[in-house]
């Protein structure tokens, strides 16, 4: 009870009720699941000869058994007319392809154990990185050529009105469905009053500034569970960090009725 108060005051005034609300109902699956996250940071780290692949961006690649998705996402990352990035791929204990592409950028590692958490799998792939902006693509999503050249232009542009370069940018998304059809583009403007209410930020158009708060919650959030990780991680991050919208699609986004994290019945 005591630790459900504190936690109130804390993000009170900022936090929507819903999700102060699985804060202190579900904050006791986050001690678990960090526990693992930690020991699988210090298990892969000595697989990967305890260096972190380093670069401008490192990019982070979630995947769940879709071999032939992922070898799409990953030919769509290194094809970034920005070359200077590093590609982490974490594979949530389905298992790896073994014809992934031969790239000294690319790397990719498998959890102990399938968890169904994206949160904590993304923080893995953080954790096991070095780099100045971290980007985020699901396995089944993929981005144009321009979609790193674009945001990281954005993020060391100085604007023209005096104010603070952005920590964060992120892009517009055409969202398909499987057989290639448009379904919209979801452009948006970052405002934060109106994405306490409306789910619009995403992390696969995201590029963010490494900072100790750029981290998703380690919540147990199952399909049942909104918002999910995604939303809470960019929400929380713009409470102290700069978040700015740039509107040209550069991420094809699948809307996906098999996807194993979202349930596109509820959106």
């Amino acid at each position: 009870m005591r630790a459900a108060k504190r936690l109130l005051r804390r993000h009170v005034g900022w936090l929507p009720l819903y999700e102060m609300r699985n804060k202190v109902l579900l904050s006791h699956t986050a001690v678990p699941l960090r526990r693992f996250e930690d020991a699988e940071v210090a298990r892969l780290a000595g697989a990967l000869d305890g260096s972190r692949p380093r670069a401008t961006v490192a990019t982070v690649i979630l995947t769940y058994r879709r071999p032939h998705d992922l070898r799409r996402a990953i030919d769509s990352a290194l094809g970034q007319t920005f070359r200077d990035q590093v590609v982490m791929v974490v594979d949530d204990g389905g298992g790896l392809p073994g014809d992934l592409p031969d790239d000294p950028r690319l790397s990719a590692v498998s959890l102990s154990r399938n968890i169904g958490v994206a949160g904590v799998s993304r923080n893995v792939g953080i954790r096991l990185t070095a780099s100045d902006y971290v980007a985020f693509l699901d396995d089944d999503n993929l981005w144009h050529p321009g979609h790193l050249e674009t945001a990281v232009s954005r993020l060391r542009e100085d604007p023209a009105d005096g104010a603070p370069r952005p920590d964060a940018v992120y892009t517009a998304m055409r969202r398909v469905t499987p057989d290639g059809t448009l379904r919209d583009i979801l452009s948006v403007p970052f405002d934060r009053s109106a994405a306490r209410n409306n789910s619009f930020l995403d992390p696969n158009p995201l590029v963010a500034r490494r900072t100790p708060e750029l981290h998703f919650s380690r919540i147990r959030r199952g399909k049942e569970v909104a918002p999910r990780e995604d939303w809470e991680m960019i929400f929380r991050y713009s409470r102290r960090h700069r978040v700015e919208h740039v509107p040209v699609p550069t991420v094809d986004y699948l809307v996906n009725p098999d996807s194993y994290w979202t349930s596109w019945e509820q959106n």
